[in-house]
């Protein structure tokens, strides 16, 4: 039997009682008895029952009706009728308000619990379609969105692209090699922006179906950090130079390498330099610091950019959503709620420290498992 709360409305003090005492030996918790449709609404919304059982005929200006479908709009819960009339104008009001069950005086027990366990399991039927229906509203305006904003994108290096061929395909004997390395150098820009946008679009649709998986294996970690950092550089991203330091707070130096998921800590780290050479002036030094304990690893990117107004960091880490100062710079919005997601998989987190036009520190920590015999001296 179920513990609901119930609040019962009835002016009448001798049925109340005898409802409520029914009520109890069921296992329901009654929550109040209101007399009025004032102290229902009061009660209902100070005590948030699961369940209404309210008398058609009340004293005051407002009677059972009118204060079930207040209940009804403002609160959503089911309401049960109790009432000794049975006429077609009072059955009629009533099946306006969407009840959820309408009993007649006298009543047994065993008819009135039965009304209040269907009603019950009708309230929860409807909450769980509500909830589908709103699921699915939610997927379907992130799938327009997601085909918008994925279109725009693709198009500018496709454009880039398209235009770069026919230029060296009209005109190729008359242009300079300078001109030719340059239209080469937007080419191959672009499509390495396309082979990101592509990485963005599997790793979300991964993490949207639930298929983003956490495969930790033993790696240095500063090592990887070193060689990221080389990648940016050799793949033209030096416009904004990374400067990185490693320091090791271990207590010991011989002990195997930490277990982390190499894919997912790519993610993290490359959107997150990504996005801080991007949003940087030309020639300004983003900061990368690694800092590795005996039980975790701490990642700060700190730029010196356009900041992220405080504003926009409430909805920092969700898809699609970008600062409302970024203007023309290029970008999906989907890189830092994939960091959040390869973040939550190590069972870590990620904070933002940021001031517009002055920079911005994101900071990752990472606890680092080990599977070895020496676990109580994990530092390397």
């Amino acid at each position: 039997m179920s513990t609901a709360r119930v609040l019962i409305v009835e002016d009448e003090s001798i049925i109340a009682l005898d409802i409520q005492i029914s009520l109890q030996n069921a296992g329901y918790q009654v929550v109040s008895i209101a007399t009025n449709a004032e102290e229902a609404l009061s009660d209902t919304a100070v005590l948030q029952p699961d369940l209404v059982l309210m008398d058609i005929r009340l004293r005051g200006e407002m009677d059972g009706v009118e204060t079930a479908e207040q209940i009804r709009q403002m609160w959503q819960l089911p309401v049960i009728f109790l009432t000794a009339h049975a006429d077609e104008n009072t059955l009629s009001r009533a099946k306006r308000t969407q009840p959820f069950g309408y009993i007649l005086k006298p009543f047994e027990d065993r008819e009135l619990i039965t009304m209040i366990e269907i009603a019950l399991s009708r309230h929860k039927a409807e909450a769980l379609i509500q909830a589908a229906l709103e699921k699915e509203k939610e997927i379907n305006e992130l799938k327009s969105r997601f085909v918008s904003v994925v279109s725009h994108e693709f198009r500018n290096p496709l454009n880039t692209i398209l235009f770069s061929t026919e230029l060296l395909q009209r005109y190729g004997t008359q242009i300079t090699d300078q001109k030719k390395e340059i239209y080469l150098g937007r080419i191959q820009g672009s499509v390495k922006r396309m082979n990101e946008l592509l990485s963005d679009v599997l790793t979300v649709g991964e993490t949207e179906a639930g298929k983003l998986q956490f495969s930790p294996h033993p790696i240095d970690v500063a090592r990887f950090c070193k060689e990221l950092v080389d990648e940016f550089h050799l793949t033209g991203k030096r416009k904004s130079p990374i400067a990185f330091s490693f320091r090791q707070t271990c207590t010991s130096d011989s002990a195997p390498l930490p277990w982390v998921d190499e894919r997912l800590l790519r993610h993290i780290l490359t959107n997150l330099l990504s996005n801080a050479v991007k949003y940087s002036p030309s020639g300004d030094p983003i900061e990368f610091k690694l800092n590795l304990s005996d039980r975790s690893a701490i990642f700060r990117i700190q730029d010196h950019g356009i900041g992220i107004p405080k504003a926009d960091q409430v909805s920092l880490f969700q898809s699609f959503h970008r600062a409302s100062n970024v203007k023309a710079i290029p970008g999906t919005g989907l890189g830092l709620s994939i960091v959040k997601q390869c973040v939550d998989l190590h069972g870590g987190t990620i904070t933002v420290e940021s001031d517009e036009n002055e920079g911005t520190l994101f900071t990752v920590t990472l606890p680092l498992n080990r599977q070895s015999a020496h676990e109580n001296n994990p530092c390397y």
